[in-house]
């Protein structure tokens, strides 16, 4: 037990210190000016009646000195999602999705194509809403430090009790699996990339099939030779609205098991790996082990910036336990789910439906 104890700590230690210090939550430095460069938005939309006019307002409102347009790209919607688009933007709707493809990225791909050569592309979605200095400040960053991919983790809304209680943690595991500093990933809802180094990669097409697209994207870019930038930043919020737990197991569920590469394999090993980062501290507590509260210490620690970057008291940041302890059962589900044929859904499409059969995979 002393032994587990100490392994432990010293994991945490290494989290604290040598994992790019991802659990600071830390303000990027001001990016200086923006250059005049050419800029295209490209929004896909399926059924964003409840959001898209708020993001697409706050597009339209950007303070930005160069030539710049909004392309939306209407995924097949019934709602009425193109029609509150139109006074915003450029709207298309979008072709049949062909087999091999996710609907979001096919939504993309004809979307870049409307926008023609620009010297960047701005990929966002229909709930993130973009202060007026936004896009001037995801430009001036690219230039400053000669980036293909620039990425804005967008501030979740977490107004609601699951919101409350959840959320803070999502964007705390995300940054552990992809810490900033490293610059091994990207944020979907905003995704700044030169169009050349889109090019290089392949286009969209070289990830249309990737449920967790925008990290996907980072890999390539990073791949090619290109350089990726991901941080925070106040100014982008998601308005998604998650009011209950259940809508939580769901956002979380959909690409868990994905992350894993379908492995039942590593499955067990993250599961495994989880219980002794997470559960173990507080177990090793109660049972009296000496080892237990420091690592259950450091833990909270850890987790206190993700809580005050969220307005959350620090009260929070000892229940972190049992927090990890449901996004392990969410992952669990994600794997259950795509075992049962019904993996990645995600409003009426199923991910098992276009991708490969669960049994080809280990």
């Amino acid at each position: 037990m002393t032994a587990l104890g100490l392994l432990i700590c010293a994991i945490w230690i290494y989290l604290l210190v040598f994992r790019g210090r991802f659990w600071l939550f830390a303000d990027p430095p001001d990016p200086g000016p923006a250059p005049a460069a050419s800029v295209t938005a490209v929004m896909p939309a399926r059924n964003e009646a409840e959001v898209i006019a708020r993001s697409l307002q706050s597009l339209s409102k950007q303070q930005y000195p160069g030539p710049f347009r909004i392309v939306v790209v209407d995924d097949h919607s019934d709602d009425g999602t193109a029609a509150i688009a139109a006074p915003f933007a450029e709207v298309i709707r979008a072709k049949p999705l062909p087999l091999g493809w996710t609907g979001k990225l096919w939504a993309v791909s004809q979307g870049v194509t409307q926008a023609g050569e620009p010297e960047y592309l701005l990929l966002t979605d229909a709930d993130i809403v973009h202060a007026p200095a936004n896009l001037a400040s995801l430009v001036a960053r690219a230039r400053a430090g000669n980036y293909d991919l620039v990425s804005y983790m967008a501030k979740l809304r977490c107004e609601s009790f699951a919101e409350r209680a959840l959320i803070p943690a999502f964007v705390f595991f995300f940054f552990m699996l992809y810490p900033p500093a490293w610059a091994t990933g990207a944020a979907g809802g905003c995704m700044l990339i030169r169009r050349e180094a889109l090019e290089r990669i392949g286009g969209i097409a070289a990830i249309r099939g990737e449920l967790i697209d925008d990290c996907a994207l980072a890999k390539a870019v990073k791949q090619s030779g290109g350089r990726v930038w991901l941080g925070l930043n106040h100014s982008v919020e998601s308005i998604r609205v998650y009011g209950s737990v259940a809508e939580i197991a769901h956002m979380i569920s959909r690409t868990a098991f994905t992350q894993l590469n379908y492995s039942a394999t590593l499955l067990a090993a993250t599961l495994a790996g989880l219980a002794l980062v997470y559960l173990a501290p507080p177990a090793l507590t109660l049972a009296g082990n000496p080892w237990g509260a420091p690592a259950w210490l450091m833990m909270s620690i850890a987790y206190l910036p993700a809580l005050r970057y969220y307005r959350r008291s620090p009260l929070w940041a000892p229940l972190l336990p049992l927090i990890a302890a449901f996004y392990m059962g969410c992952t669990l589900a994600s794997a259950l789910q795509h075992w049962r044929g019904a993996g990645g859904a995600w409003k009426g499409r199923v991910a098992s439906q276009w991708r490969r059969p669960p049994g080809l995979r280990s």
